[in-house]
């Protein structure tokens, strides 16, 4: 059974790192477009500064949960790699579980701001994006990250348990 969710969050995870990667291109291509457009033409993107930030979200909440199952975040283990295995697994599942709760509630509020800028029709400063569609997205981006949390937590149980 661990394998099989490991194997669906990691096609999950890539699928949204896809969308990450979109985000990370389209920041490229407006920034290009608007130093390109500036320094040879005297000319402006107009909202690209809007664009860009907006982007910075998505590239950066997709690509999360990719970068939590290959271990790119970082952990501190100087102290844990010390213990005996069954205590690292405990630790483990401590870490894992304060982790998922930390993540449900960030889905949570996001959750709850989106809707809060939906009802204030909140837009960006220049080009007048709506944002609410932006928190949202985040919120589903962290839900890849709380599948893995939630596996890797089921991990350690289970290394706990064999001792």
């Amino acid at each position: 059974m661990l394998d099989k969710l490991e194997k669906f969050n990691r096609r999950f995870s890539e699928w949204f790192e896809w969308i990450g990667a979109a985000g990370l291109l389209l920041i490229m291509l407006i920034t290009s477009v608007d130093v390109v457009g500036a320094k040879v033409f005297s000319w402006r993107l107009f909202g690209a500064l809007d664009v860009v930030m907006l982007s910075q979200t998505i590239a950066i909440g997709f690509a999360a949960a990719v970068t939590l199952i290959i271990g790119r975040h970082v952990r501190v283990e100087f102290f844990v790699s010390r213990l005996p295995e069954r205590t690292r697994a405990v630790v483990d599942s401590i870490i894992f579980l304060l982790g998922l709760g930390l993540f449900i509630t960030i889905i949570w509020r996001l959750s709850v701001l989106g809707l809060s800028f939906q009802n204030s029709g909140e837009y960006s400063a220049t080009a007048h994006i709506p944002i609410y569609p932006f928190a949202y997205a985040i919120a589903a981006a962290n839900i890849p990250v709380c599948l893995v949390l939630f596996h890797g937590l089921l991990k350690s149980i289970a290394r706990v348990v064999k001792g």
